[in-house]
């Protein structure tokens, strides 16, 4: 009887050894669980920076104000009869 329960118990400790450090283990299973999370992160990231995207292209496809916002502030442009002033701040 002894030997039984010896040998029950050694196949249960092997079961265990599997089921905690084994392939596909609970240490896996954990691993995996905090790559999932970081990932659903930086998706999320993602997908807010894509949604600015989308609304700036769309913008710049529908609306001329957009098109003359951005010639005004990165090329400097200014309409005819219009007068364009530059505030510089003092350096100290």
């Amino acid at each position: 009887m002894r030997v039984l329960i010896i040998l029950l118990s050694a196949v249960l400790l092997l079961f265990q050894y599997g089921f905690w450090f084994g392939k596909n283990g609970y240490l896996d299973y954990q691993q995996t669980s905090d790559e999932i999370a970081l990932k659903k992160e930086e998706n999320a990231k993602l997908s807010q920076r894509n949604q600015l995207i989308y609304a700036e292209i769309k913008d710049l496809k529908d609306g001329v104000n957009a098109i003359q916002e951005r010639a005004r502030l990165q090329y400097e442009m200014v309409k005819p009869n219009e007068t364009f002033y530059r505030i510089v701040k003092e350096n100290k």
